[in-house]
């Protein structure tokens, strides 16, 4: 079971980070987050945490 941890947390991220990216370009709507290029540079740097997070769950898995 070692890396469910860091695999589940480092999706999240990824998930949240893209939806954040496309509120903060426009695409969705409906939030306070629309149109705020803050959420456009926030939303990326989320996802590359997650994705490095998920590396990193998954190199601890092989071991």
């Amino acid at each position: 079971m070692r890396g469910w941890l860091p695999l589940t947390l480092g999706l999240l991220a990824v998930v949240i980070g893209a939806v954040w990216t496309v509120q903060g370009l426009g695409y969705v709507s409906g939030s306070v987050m629309t149109d705020k290029k803050i959420w456009a540079v926030i939303g990326p740097l989320v996802t590359a945490a997650g994705l490095v997070v998920i590396w990193l769950g998954l190199r601890s898995r092989r071991r």
